[in-house]
């Protein structure tokens, strides 16, 4: 459980470095593409080094309510991210001269949305701790 737990809660405080400055954005566009990027391969490597089969299946933890809000949370996460990356594409492609309404609005949903990112990615980091198996100690 240690290290990707405490992988992914360096990662979150990355992205919060990131989120404070936004204005930089050769460091804000990279870094939140790499957050991304992480959370997309973590599953991955999670499935790929745990016996997932006997833990789900074998031991009954498919049924837990736990294990299906994680489940949940990481669902609600990778969209909030679909939906972030089309916000700040269209940030992207304003340029000063065309800044509107829209482009206030599209400021307004990329800020909400990142808080919302924030707070799920959070639960998603908890939830995986609270389900992670325990370590023997010897």
């Amino acid at each position: 459980m240690e290290g990707p737990f405490y992988l992914a809660s360096l990662t979150l405080l990355l992205m919060l470095v990131a989120i404070y400055w936004h204005r930089a954005h050769r460091f804000h566009i990279p870094v939140m593409f790499a957050v991304i990027l992480f959370d997309i391969s973590m599953p991955i490597y999670l499935v790929m080094t745990r016996d997932w089969s006997k833990r789900l299946l074998t031991d009954g933890d498919i049924l837990s309510f736990g294990v299906w809000m994680h489940f949940g949370l990481i669902i609600s996460l990778f969209v909030l991210y679909a939906i972030q990356v089309s916000a700040g594409l269209k940030l992207l492609k304003s340029t000063p001269d065309t800044i509107t309404t829209d482009t206030d609005d599209s400021r307004r949903e990329h800020r909400m949305l990142a808080k919302g990112i924030l707070l799920s990615r959070a639960l998603v980091i908890a939830t995986g701790a609270m389900l992670s198996e325990p370590v023997a100690s010897t």
